[in-house]
This record gives structure tokens, sequence and C-alpha cells, in this order.
């Protein structure tokens, strides 16, 4: 069977990041023949089988071009309209747009919550939502461009805030009081406070929220069952 993507061909797994097919494979379920991509992630040093008719529904493509990478990084330093200051709508905004995954939609949210977090500091789960961003960003241009993850991180710095420019986006109103992100956590994640101490230091090293990685792993039959 003719598939989009190649053994050894590098990809892109929105929310998840760049990979290479290292196999392409039949498994047999319910006397069914099932075609998978076997996906190496390097940043997560993970691997993860794919059903080869759901991979363009869970928005696994190519790499861009470089012309495609050039164009995400020009997108950093445009100017834009602020979007709402409701922070659960505005990560869910993200959300939406990292799940569709295309290199733009990733420098979109990077350049949205970056600029953001410099009139507010980020809710905890709106700058997990940024470090993912940034990092897949990272990752898929400094492939497009052949340089390293490294240059292409002081490149996106250099896009988002040049040296001596002013913020690139417009003035927000202030806030209504519905509106703060301080006392809107509980709506999301309803589970016990930390003590000042610790909290900093275990946000960090908690796993991206659910909604992130939710599309994982395929390879057990109970994973099969629920996908078909």
């Amino acid at each position: 069977m003719e598939t989009e993507f190649k053994v050894d061909q590098k990809v892109v797994y929105p929310s998840q990041g760049v990979g290479i097919v290292k196999e392409i494979f039949e498994k047999t379920f319910k006397d069914q023949n099932i075609l998978y991509y076997k996906i190496y992630i390097e940043a997560s040093d993970m691997m993860v089988m794919i059903p080869v008719s759901k991979a363009q529904d869970l928005g696994i493509r190519q790499i861009v071009s470089k012309e495609e990478a050039e164009e995400a990084l020009k997108l950093l330093s445009d100017e834009f309209e602020p979007i709402t200051s409701d922070w659960k709508l505005r990560y869910q905004m993200n959300l939406d747009l990292l799940k569709k995954g295309t290199v733009k939609d990733i420098a979109t949210i990077v350049r949205c919550l970056y600029n953001r977090s410099k009139v507010k500091e980020l809710p905890i789960m709106e700058r997990k939502l940024y470090e993912s961003a940034k990092k897949l960003l990272e990752d898929e241009i400094s492939f497009a461009l052949g340089k390293t993850a490294k240059e292409i991180e002081a490149e996106i710095h250099t896009k988002l805030e040049p040296f001596g420019a002013s913020l690139k986006i417009k003035p927000i109103a202030p806030l209504d009081e519905d509106d703060e992100d301080d006392d809107l956590m509980d709506d999301i994640n309803d589970k016990p406070s930390k003590s000042s101490n610790d909290s900093d230091d275990d946000d960090d090293n908690d796993d991206v929220s659910d909604d992130l990685d939710s599309s994982n792993d395929m390879d057990s039959d109970e994973d099969f069952d629920e996908e078909f």
C-alpha cells in the first residue's frame, strides 16, 4: 500500500515534536490488517505507533521548507491585535492552534503568550503551553534551516524582543474583575494547592496538560479498540 510518508522521513507530530518514521508495518486486530507508522520522537525519546489512516486526522505532516520556516520566524516580530484577557478562553484558542499544528500556528502561540507574559505573568497551564509550543518551533525550524536548536532559540528570542524595541502588541484595556487570571485555576484544575516552598519547582516538572499529550500511544489493543 502506498503511504504519504516513507521510512527515514522526518515528520512533525503536533503537540509532540519532530520525529522520524522508523518503520511502516501491519498489525492484525480482529481479523483486520491495519497499517501503522512507527515514529521516533527525539525530544521525548519516545516511540509512537500511529495507524496510517489516522495520521492526517492527527495532523502529522512533513517538515516545512526553508522559506516557510523563515516566514514563521518573521511572524514572531509582527504587530498583532491583542486577544481576550480571559486566560481560559485564550488558553483554549491557543490549544486549538497547537492541535492544528502548522508552523505558523505554533509561531502565533509563541508570539501571543510571550507578549502576554510581558503584560502579566502567565498562569501555570499557559506557561506550560508556551514552553511546549516554543520547543516545537525550535525543533522544526532547526531541521528546516539546518541550524542547531540553540541557534534557533537565540533567533526566536531576538525576533520576539529586538534590542531596544518596545512591545509589539497594542495596549490592552484594564481587566475586569471576572477576567483576572489569578482566581481561575480552580475552574480548570481542581487539585489541592501546594505549599509555597515547592510549588514553583513542582509546576515546572509536571507533564504538560493532558490536552497536549492526549493523542499519544496507540499500540495497545485497548487503544486500538477505542479508535476503531
